[in-house]
């Protein structure tokens, strides 16, 4: 296992989690980290990315003021913090490295991928 995200789980609107991603072979260093979304029936969709060093953090507008994403790097692990959330977050959350050290945001520009965590708001 390269990548492993954890800390989903079931939780009420309005609640928050954070979501850990946990890289073992380093392959964090001097690229960006992202964390992409996937519901049933939907396209995987850009969330977060941090990129490397001080190049800075992006969202989707979707979750702009309510996620936050951060990187630990001398654990080797990137968070995302996920407060205010809502039903429509509802959904498997993959974290990703990416091929640069920009966070962009499409799936095309990231090369390896965790397993994923679900996420399940309930109203």
């Amino acid at each position: 296992v390269q990548l492993q995200a954890s800390g989903g789980g079931l939780v009420q609107a309005g609640g928050s989690l954070r979501l850990s991603c946990s890289d073992f072979r380093r392959t964090f260093s001097n690229n960006a980290v992202g964390w992409f979304r996937q519901a049933p029936g939907k396209e995987r969709q850009f969330v977060a990315g941090i990129s490397w060093r001080n190049l800075g953090t992006s969202y989707a507008d979707s979750v702009k003021g309510r996620f936050a994403i951060s990187r630990d790097i001398a654990k080797n692990t990137v968070s995302l913090q996920m407060n205010s959330l809502k039903p429509e977050d509802t959904a498997v959350y993959y974290c990703a490295v990416g091929r640069t050290p920009r966070a962009t945001d499409k799936p095309i520009d990231y090369n390896f991928w965790g397993q994923g965590t679900q996420v399940t708001v309930s109203s």
